[in-house]
């Protein structure tokens, strides 16, 4: 599984504007779900991240130049101040409390 993570400081009021322009046109059935988590201190620092159940390789095919990924990536990039982390990431273990 492949996660799809980025950290980003949004310009104020924006958050509305920034989720609508980050919602992508067609979703791959392999992506499960994705998030948007928010700072409980600072409403401008979103972190976005997905879940791609699948490999790498099947990731990147999804994304051929000219799919449009480019254009939604423009897109966003109008309501951002700044990005830290942003990255494509393995899922190499799966921790959970015992129940």
């Amino acid at each position: 599984m492949i996660v799809a993570l980025t950290v980003r400081r949004l310009k104020p009021d924006t958050f509305d504007a920034f989720r609508k322009a980050w919602e992508p046109a067609d979703w791959d059935p392999k992506w499960e779900k994705a998030y948007h988590v928010r700072n409980v201190n600072d409403d401008n620092e979103v972190i976005s991240f997905g879940f791609f159940n699948g490999t790498l390789e099947e990731l990147q095919a999804t994304r051929p130049s000219g799919s449009g990924e480019e254009e939604r990536q423009r897109r966003i990039q109008e309501f951002v101040d700044s990005t830290g982390a942003d990255g494509l990431y393995e899922v190499v273990e799966e921790v959970a409390p015992p129940r």
